[in-house]
């Protein structure tokens, strides 16, 4: 327990940092964006290719995948039951919270724990939950929006144009054909992909609302509790009735443990979702997983004693 606290802290002190600087104004709000520009289309696809394109696995995660996908599909048709004056735009919202997840954080943490295994498993889920999400999220939002006359989104085309998927696609298919990248390839793919962390940690912080944590409701408070305990709740379940291997559980349990990712809020307010309750959704979980992300893994070490 006393290493998965030791990973936690670096995570929160990364992600406080760059509260501090956004809250300070060290940069511009076009500079955040652009730095998270830089981290979603270079540094985290480069990052992913090159942790799958060498990982070694004894088995292909089945299981693991199974469990992820299953795991969010729960919590998708659970937000499905909020009650009716949550209807509307506000549903979408919660749907979207309950399904999306911060890779960030969960990246940065496997990677403290289990150095590179961690990281190709931790990628892994990066690639089943991505897709997951970005498709219910979208869904979930676009049907319960109200109607702005905008044109909705193609869902199949944006999920091609996905540079984590992309970055997947390619990562597992080049470790299938055993040609991993070499020499200077890979070089320059470890040096985008250490800028990764850091830069994702930071943008993270700089994305937390506090103003939107001080508003915070019965609503917000009671599906923050229910992302951040009933995700990995499901999850640990799940993997302990498919018998996952310590390792991957523990991955699992880390990837559905985080809160909600900060992008959540910029989807819900283009596609028609409630953006007030999605900011204080992220606001309310990014703080409050600082103490539910250690009580889930302590869970986590009971049950496999």
């Amino acid at each position: 327990m006393i290493n998965f606290i030791y990973a936690l802290i670096p995570v929160v002190l990364i992600t406080a940092l760059g509260w501090l600087l956004a809250h300070r104004n060290f940069l511009a709000a076009d500079g955040w964006r652009a730095i998270e520009r830089l981290v979603y289309f270079i540094f985290f696809p480069a990052l992913i290719i090159n942790v799958l394109a060498s990982a070694s696995f004894d088995v292909a995660p089945w299981a693991l995948i199974f469990v992820l996908i299953g795991s969010q599909l729960t919590l998708a048709a659970l937000g499905l039951l909020a009650r009716r004056a949550d209807d509307g735009p506000r549903k979408g919202s919660i749907i979207q919270s309950n399904v999306r997840w911060n890779t960030f954080v969960g990246l940065s943490i496997a990677s403290a724990l289990f150095g590179e295994a961690g990281l190709a498993l931790m990628a892994i889920a990066v690639a089943v939950l991505t897709p997951t999400a970005n498709v219910i999220s979208v869904l979930a939002l676009t049907h319960f929006a109200n109607d702005n006359g905008k044109k909705k989104p193609h869902v199949m085309m944006d999920m091609i144009r996905n540079p984590l998927i992309i970055g997947c696609v390619i990562g597992i298919a080049l470790n299938l054909l055993g040609i991993a990248p070499t020499g200077i390839a890979e070089k320059v793919l470890d040096i985008l992909g250490q800028a990764t962390l850091a830069l994702g940690l930071l943008v993270v912080g700089a994305a937390v609302d506090l103003e939107a944590f001080k508003r915070a409701g019965h609503t917000t408070l009671t599906w923050s509790a229910v992302r951040l305990l009933g995700l990995p709740l499901v999850a640990l379940a799940a993997g302990l009735m498919l018998n996952l291997a310590p390792d991957s559980l523990a991955i699992v349990v880390i990837a559905a443990a985080t809160p909600t990712a900060s992008s959540g809020y910029i989807l819900a307010r283009q596609l028609g979702g409630d953006a007030t309750l999605s900011a204080n959704l992220i606001a309310v979980q990014t703080v409050f997983s600082v103490l539910t992300m250690p009580a889930i893994y302590a869970l986590f070490l009971m049950v496999q004693r």
